[in-house]
């Protein structure tokens, strides 16, 4: 998509929040609540996170935030595309967005928490094909059948 604008975005524009409020009904429609562990608007307005969207012509297609863990690890966070989007490379763009922002703030890790239900399939897919491998639990996270924590060493 060469006409895609990946850029910081407040997490409170309307269209950018009916985004993320079809992305945390996904994730409670795919697991139980306590593992679902997207964040909302206001979470992703906390300081140690950075929300980006990812826009063709002023239409929003996608989101993701980066959130520091320390100084040299950090994590995707909150990724999801439009449905009317998904297939377009969109997704694939922000993530190499977000490791390219994880690198020139210093980080040599990234991990992710995703879901293991085939709805998170082609989410898995895409991880692993940018070099995400599975880890164990990382911070906050635990063990779960829902739940499945990814790690990539920049």
């Amino acid at each position: 998509m060469n006409d895609l604008v990946i850029a910081v975005e407040d997490p409170a524009t309307d269209d950018v929040r009916r985004l993320l409020e079809r992305h945390l009904a996904f994730a409670h429609e795919q697991s139980p609540p306590e593992d679902v562990h997207a964040l909302d608007s206001d979470g992703l307005q906390a300081d140690d996170v950075t929300f980006f969207t990812a826009r063709s012509n002023g239409e929003l297609l996608g989101v993701g935030a980066l959130r520091r863990i320390d100084d040299s690890h950090a994590e995707i966070k909150s990724m999801h595309t439009a449905a009317p989007a998904r297939g377009r490379g969109v997704g694939r763009a922000m993530v190499g967005h977000l490791l390219e922002v994880a690198r020139s703030r210093g980080c040599s890790r990234v991990s992710l928490e995703t879901g293991t239900v085939p709805a998170f399939a082609p989410a898995r897919a895409l991880y692993t094909s940018v070099g995400f491998a599975p880890c164990e639990p990382f911070g906050r996270y635990r063990v779960s059948t829902y739940s499945v924590c990814m790690t990539l060493t920049l």
